[in-house]
Order: C-alpha cells, then sequence, then structure tokens
C-alpha cells in the first residue's frame, strides 16, 4: 500500500435501520494537507468522521481504515486517539466550571509525583493559548467565556495532544472574523509543520481559503475528489445538491405596512457580569412583512435581545412592548406564544426541540392547545398537521416517528422552522437562520422567509453571516457597546456601514 497517505477509508459502508447512510465510500489525506469535506446536511460527513474517531466500532461498518500504509481496526475511540487522531466538534464541548487550564489538559495533567505540576500546566496553557490567539488567564472558569473562545479552548485542547490528524468539524461557525482568521493561520502553521487536517464546513469561501483539496458527499456516497484550485464554487454547489441555484439569497420585495410591534427601552443584564448591563435602554420598533435584521461583534446581545422579547430571559430585564400599538405583557415564552410570536433560536439543540421526541411530536410542539380537546391531544389532527409541514418543507426522515436524534442538522433546523410555522406566528424571531446547515438548506430556508413577508409576517433576524444579513434584511439595526449604534435600510445596508458601527463605542 502506498505510504503517500497517511490515511485511508476504504470502501465504508454503514447501515441504520431502514437507512444506508453511507456507501462506499473512500477518502484519503497526505501528511501535511488540508483535505476539506462538504456536501448537504444528511449527507453523510459526520457518520464518517464517526467512524474515524471510533466512536462506532470497526463492527457496526463494513470497510477499512489504513494508516501510515497499514490496515488499522478502530475498534475504540482510544485507538482513534493513539493513532493521532483528534476531534474537534461543533457543539461546545467544555466544563464551565472548570479552569481554562484544566479544560486543555482535561486526562493529560502534568504531574509531580502524585500531585499535578501546576506551575508546568499553567505555563503549557499559557503556550497553548498563544498558539490560538487567546489573551486570557489559565486559571480562569470558562463560564465566563463567550461560545467562540470556548470553540478556540477546544481547538487548544487537541492540539495539545500533538496529534497527527485533526478534524474540525464546522470550527468557525461560533468564531468572530478575527478569531476565524487566527484559525486560518493555525491551520496553516500545522500544516506546514507536517499536520494534516480534515476540515468540514459549510462555508465555501473557507474552502477555498485554506484547503488544498475537497472532497464532495451527496447521499451518502462520494461524488467528487478534486484539487481546490481545478473547481469553483458554482461547481461545489452543483455536486453537493444535484442541481443549480441561480440566487442563494432570493430575497423578494414584500409590500411592508404599519407597525407592529415596538419595543421600548429594553434593559437585559449581562449573562456572566454581575452588576452589568449587555443592552442598555434601547428601543425599535418592526412592521407588517418586514425583515428586520439584527447585526453586530458576538457578545454584543444579540440573542439576548430576542430572548428578552420572547420571555426567556425576566430576571432583571426591563422593557416595554406594544403590538399593533397596545401594551403586552409579556413575561414568558407562553405570553409571546399568545400574542403572536414565534421563536427559532441559535441553540437549537438545547432550546429549539425535544432530542428523544419524535419529528411529529416536535412539530406540534408550539401549537398543542390548538391540538387539544377536554385536555386530550387530537392525534388523527396531529399527525394530518405534522405530515403537511414535513412534506411542504421536505424534511429528509424516513417517517414522522422518526427521532428528532437522528436527522442531520439542517433537517433538525427545519423541524424547528415547521413547529413555528404551524403556531402562525404573526412575530417571527429567528436568530442565526441558516448555522451549521448547507447552501441548499440555506435556499429553502431563505424562501420560506420570503412566503412568510408575502403573507404578511413580519420577521427580526439575528445573523452573524454577513452577505445574509445584507442580503435578506429590508432594515438592519447594529448593536454596539450595549446600545444600537447604527439603523440602515435598503441599500445602505453594506459591509462597511455594518462594520463601522458594529465596532462603535
Amino acid at each position: 500500500m502506498s505510504s503517500e497517505y497517511i490515511l485511508q477509508m476504504k470502501n465504508v459502508t454503514k447501515r441504520f435501520p431502514g437507512v444506508v447512510a453511507l456507501s462506499d465510500v473512500s477518502i484519503s489525506l497526505k501528511k501535511g494537507e488540508v483535505l476539506a469535506i462538504c456536501g448537504e446536511n444528511g449527507a453523510g460527513k459526520s457518520t464518517l468522521m464517526k467512524i474515524l474517531s471510533g466512536s462506532y466500532t470497526s463492527r457496526e461498518y463494513e470497510g477499512e481504515i489504513w494508516i501510515d500504509g497499514k490496515k488499522t481496526d478502530f475498534s475504540s475511540v482510544a485507538v482513534a486517539e493513539a493513532n493521532g487522531i483528534e476531534m474537534v466538534y461543533q457543539e461546545l464541548n467544555v466544563m464551565l466550571d472548570a479552569s481554562l487550564a484544566e479544560n486543555i489538559y482535561v486526562g493529560n495533567l502534568p504531574m509531580k509525583g502524585k500531585f499535578v505540576d501546576y506551575k508546568k500546566l499553567y505555563s503549557d496553557t499559557r503556550a497553548m493559548l498563544d498558539k490560538v490567539g487567546l489573551e486570557l488567564d489559565p486559571r480562569q472558569r470558562v463560564r465566563g467565556l463567550n461560545s467562540g473562545q470556548m470553540q478556540m479552548i477546544s481547538i487548544a485542547r487537541a492540539l495539545s495532544k500533538h496529534p497527527r490528524i485533526i478534524v474540525l468539524d464546522e470550527p468557525t461557525s461560533s468564531l468572530t472574523d478575527k478569531e476565524t482568521n487566527i484559525l486560518m493561520d493555525t491551520i496553516d502553521t500545522l500544516r506546514r509543520e507536517g499536520v494534516s487536517l480534515l476540515f468540514i464546513s459549510h462555508k465555501l469561501d473557507e474552502i477555498f481559503r485554506i484547503a488544498d483539496r475537497v472532497v464532495v458527499m451527496r447521499d451518502g456516497s462520494v461524488i467528487a475528489t478534486e484539487a481546490v484550485s481545478d473547481v469553483t464554487e458554482d461547481q461545489l454547489v452543483e455536486a453537493m445538491i444535484g442541481r443549480t441555484i441561480d440566487n442563494l439569497y432570493p430575497k423578494a420585495a414584500a409590500p411592508i405596512g404599519g407597525e407592529v410591534l415596538r419595543v421600548e427601552h429594553l434593559t437585559v443584564p449581562h449573562p456572566s457580569n454581575k452588576g452589568q448591563n449587555i443592552v442598555e435602554d434601547i428601543s425599535f420598533s418592526l412592521r407588517k412583512g418586514e425583515i428586520l435584521g439584527i447585526g453586530g461583534l458576538v457578545g454584543a446581545g444579540r440573542s439576548e435581545v430576542l430572548s428578552a422579547i420572547f420571555g426567556y430571559i425576566t430576571r432583571g430585564v426591563t422593557k416595554r412592548i406594544l403590538i399593533d400599538g397596545q401594551e403586552a405583557r409579556i413575561a414568558s415564552p407562553m405570553d409571546a406564544i399568545r400574542s403572536g410570536m414565534g421563536y427559532i433560536t441559535e441553540e437549537r439543540k438545547q432550546t429549539g426541540y425535544i432530542w428523544v421526541h419524535s419529528v411529529r411530536e416536535n412539530l406540534t410542539l408550539a401549537c398543542l392547545k390548538k391540538l387539544s380537546r377536554f385536555g386530550f391531544i387530537q392525534k388523527k389532527q396531529e399527525t394530518d398537521m405534522a405530515a403537511e409541514m414535513f412534506r411542504m418543507l421536505d424534511i429528509r426522515a424516513p417517517s414522522l416517528e422518526t427521532m428528532l436524534v437522528n436527522l442531520s442538522g439542517g433537517n433538525q433546523q427545519k423541524v424547528v422552522v415547521g413547529k413555528w410555522l404551524l403556531s402562525q406566528p404573526r412575530i417571527l424571531l429567528i436568530d442565526e437562520p441558516t448555522k451549521g446547515i448547507d447552501v441548499g438548506t440555506k435556499a429553502e430556508i431563505y424562501k420560506i422567509m420570503n412566503d412568510l413577508t408575502h403573507q404578511g409576517v413580519s420577521i427580526i433576524m439575528v445573523s452573524s453571516d454577513m452577505p445574509e444579513l445584507i442580503s435578506m434584511s429590508d432594515r438592519c439595526l447594529v448593536l454596539s457597546n450595549r446600545h444600537i449604534t447604527g439603523e440602515f435600510t435598503g441599500t445602505e445596508i453594506t459591509q462597511e456601514n455594518v462594520m463601522k458601527a458594529a465596532i462603535a463605542s
């Protein structure tokens, strides 16, 4: 077997009940290479990486894994780690009440006899923090960090084990532009040092920026493997979804009517800095059929604004909410739902759905009151409503009774969208609508947003994706330093204007 490749996965097939998740998949990785893997949610990327990590053992799939030209039995996670493979998952995996040092070196603490060598631990941690661009105290707890910093801690943990192969699964989904640039520089340094990387991303600009080759997966199979220099972005998109997308951001002008929502004097306490506010005395309005974008840097309070409006956050919050000119008391999510609101959260795994329930049960979560009669859910009506939404959103699942945990991220997002569509909201709050989902599903989500505004639904959209924010917003507010520092309409919504306002003090 050729020693050109540090890793080869040959003819891998993985079956689940009723589903072939991977079909005869083969990939190869060279020493010091960045190999991107892209494809729609459900294409099989995560399943393939779980096999590589040892999470699925060699008894649970067909095919072979070769390391340095030698067939290796990946019977456990420990075997993968022993072969120098480290995984950095998209989902944050940190111990909130442990120190940065303890998070980075968990399971690998430097010892002096029977005791932890704290001097070496903090020195080694400082070196790792420098490597990922974090100017933080190794002794501080993780709980006070933002999601981007937590992701960089996970990357530092992987680097601390001096791996030969690193798998990065959507590593920039929680990062700021500055943190993304640091990560890209780190990847480039690792490549020069001979470390090999598998880079999974829906962000095609990142693939063209950092990868040497790209593997395209679709429906559990490898569709193409190409040098990045030999393909265009449009060719990758077409290979991923099996069709062309004429316009990724199909914003269609909807008739915008009068004011439906007014938020006055909203103040929200900082989630981790006691005695401080993350948003202070802001006011704004939303009109019928309008998409109001909210931009700003990570930590500016965008998500907290939506959570406070919807009643998820109440402690220490002050606000005045008017709907159609009438004051509305919203002290809980149930109050918000009764007032005609829906809320698609950013952290859908925490607040968007129930893992152990079926697609049907999750789709109807927000409209159970409509489906109940004398305290009992009308099962036929529930199934009919869920089935209609299942078809309309083209949710890729074996059936309505499939557990949500078994769906891809993009299809989970569709279920969350469908849940709120079935509640028929007049005002929809959406936090990062396309975070972690593929380009094909993105286009479908944007089309749904357009359709809703044409039906008179009003949308507030928080987004860190600048092209998305610019293309889909009718009007855009920017948050910085606790206040609204910019408001732009139509052609005024440009990257330059938004970024200037986002860094304003």
